[in-house]
């Protein structure tokens, strides 16, 4: 297991030193520059200023040049410092990054708690009333649109009702609360993005489970296990569900670096300050290493993303750590 660990670990390496390239290489392309901003709406600037000022940022290198020196920064843990106000990304970053990490947490443990037992009872009772209500949930989970949603659930709960808080993550009075009024103000204010975030993934978890699970409980090795007199529970979440989980494990380990990315929905919809509003800022901007950082980071995540999800492989399923062993 070591071995394949440090195996997949020195792959990886490669990999994310190529998202990068290619990123960087991208964002580069786009049209406009960061100096745009600060020196287009001031007829007064001269070509000159606008010069010194693509010198001081460094852009008046070739792009290749400017990779190399944003990789000697990166490996010692450095992204540089933002076009915005010059302060460190490494510091903007781990000032939105907490948030951002809490919510996208909160609704993978929401996915996995809710999607997979409901895939799982949707394909044990597959054509039941709850068949086709989950079928129901999961389709609308999959149209509606998130942003729309989001505001409705503002309008009913927020505004009509006035149960929930409509933005932020913490109130106006937050210093002066006791630490259980503090816990409590906080969830209240991550109830609705929690949701939010959930909802989309929620939908498509509990389809790939109840696929997956519709397979496998057809299989010659589950009808032996119920000939030998196991209970249905036994049979369903002891032999079925260890088979019927690898695709789940794909999909989650995929969706590590998507709840990020879609976190500038809910983020920029619920005023939450996190790595999501972050980047959309910084793409309005053109704060290329803001952009560069938050990217790296969503990189790291999607490797790390799939080496998780190879070594939930090994436990689930005893024929991979056989062929690893060979």
């Amino acid at each position: 297991m070591l071995t394949y660990l440090a195996k997949r670990l020195a792959g990886l390496v490669p990999v994310f030193f190529g998202i990068t390239l290619i990123s960087f290489f991208v964002i580069h392309l786009a049209p406009g520059k960061p100096t745009d901003i600060q020196t287009s709406l001031n007829p007064k600037v001269s070509y000159e200023a606008r010069a010194r000022l693509e010198k001081l940022y460094g852009l008046d290198k070739p792009v290749y040049i400017r990779y190399i020196d944003w990789l000697r920064r990166v490996v010692v843990f450095d992204f540089g410092r933002s076009y915005v106000d010059d302060r460190p990304v490494s510091e903007k970053i781990a000032e939105r990054i907490p948030i951002t990490l809490l919510i996208n947490i909160l609704s993978m443990v929401l996915i996995l708690f809710i999607g997979i037992p409901m895939g799982v009872l949707s394909a044990v009772r597959r054509g039941s009333f709850l068949d086709k209500s989950t079928t129901v949930i999961a389709f609308t989970g999959f149209s509606v649109p998130e942003f729309w949603l989001a505001l409705l659930l503002m309008s009913l709960f927020s505004i009509t009702l006035g149960w929930l808080p409509i933005s932020g993550i913490k109130s106006l009075d937050f210093e002066y609360y006791s630490l259980g009024a503090k816990i409590l103000d906080v969830a209240r204010h991550l109830i609705l993005p929690v949701a939010i975030a959930a909802f989309g993934s929620l939908a498509g978890i509990s389809r790939y489970m109840r696929s997956a699970m519709v397979g496998v409980i057809h299989q010659d090795y589950i009808r032996t296990a119920r000939a030998k007199g196991l209970k249905g529970s036994q049979v369903i979440y002891k032999h079925a569900l260890k088979n019927a989980i690898l695709p789940v494990i794909t999909i989650l380990g995929l969706s590590v670096p998507g709840l990020i990315g879609g976190s500038v929905i809910f983020e920029s919809i619920f005023a939450i300050p996190g790595m999501g509003r972050l980047f959309y800022e910084s793409v309005m901007a053109r704060d290329y290493p803001t952009i560069m950082g938050i990217l790296t980071i969503g990189a790291f995540l999607t490797l790390l993303g799939n080496l998780l999800a190879d070594i939930a492989y090994s436990y689930a399923d005893p024929r991979i750590r056989v062929t690893e062993g060979e």
